[in-house]
C-alpha cells in the first residue's frame, strides 16, 4: 500500500472498530434501561430502540471492522499470518461477529414482544438479563481487541519467522 492508502485504510479500521465498541456500548445502556425499568409500557421503547441499533448500526460496523482489519492487515507489513497478536485479533472479530449475528435474533424476539403492547414482557426476563450480559461481554472482547492493537505482544508465527528469516 501507499503510504496515503495505508492511512486512510487504518482510519477507517479504527473508525469502525471504536464506532462498533461505541455502539455496543448504546446497547448496553438501552438493555438496562429496560431491564431496570418498573413500568412495562416505558420498558418496551428501549427494547424497540435496540432492534434498530443492532441491525442499523452494530452489524454493519462489525462487518466493516472485520473487512477493513483484513485489507489493513494485508496491506502493511504485519501481514495477516506473521503475528499472533493479529491472528488473535482477526479470531476474535470473526467469533464476535458470529455470535452477533446469533445473538440477534434474541434482540428481535424481545423487541417483537415489546412491540405488542397486549404481551407481557415479564416471560422474557430471561432474554432481556441475556442482552444486558451478552452487551457487557461483547465489550470486554472488543476492549480486548483494541488492547491487543495497541500492546501489540511480541511473538511470530511460524510463517512470521521464515518471513523475518527470509528478509
Amino acid at each position: 500500500m501507499t503510504p496515503r492508502l495505508r492511512k486512510l485504510s487504518l482510519t477507517v479500521h479504527i473508525a469502525t472498530s471504536l464506532g462498533w465498541l461505541g455502539a455496543v456500548a448504546a446497547f448496553l445502556a438501552l438493555a438496562i434501561v429496560g431491564l431496570a425499568t418498573e413500568d412495562n409500557q416505558s420498558a418496551r421503547a428501549p427494547y424497540l430502540a435496540t432492534e434498530m441499533v443492532s441491525w442499523l448500526v452494530i452489524v454493519p460496523l462489525s462487518f466493516a471492522a472485520l473487512i477493513s482489519g483484513l485489507i489493513q492487515s494485508w496491506g502493511t507489513a504485519w501481514g495477516l499470518l506473521r503475528h499472533y497478536w493479529v491472528m488473535f485479533r482477526l479470531l476474535l472479530t470473526t467469533l464476535a461477529t458470529i455470535v452477533l449475528l446469533v445473538h440477534t435474533q434474541v434482540i428481535d424476539h424481545v423487541a417483537a414482544t415489546a412491540g405488542q403492547p397486549s404481551l407481557p414482557l415479564e416471560p422474557l426476563s430471561g432474554m432481556r438479563t441475556q442482552l444486558v450480559v451478552d452487551a457487557t461481554a461483547a465489550i470486554l472482547i472488543l476492549l480486548a481487541t483494541t488492547a491487543l492493537a495497541v500492546y501489540k505482544p511480541r511473538g511470530l508465527t511460524r510463517y512470521g519467522q521464515r518471513k523475518a528469516r527470509r528478509a
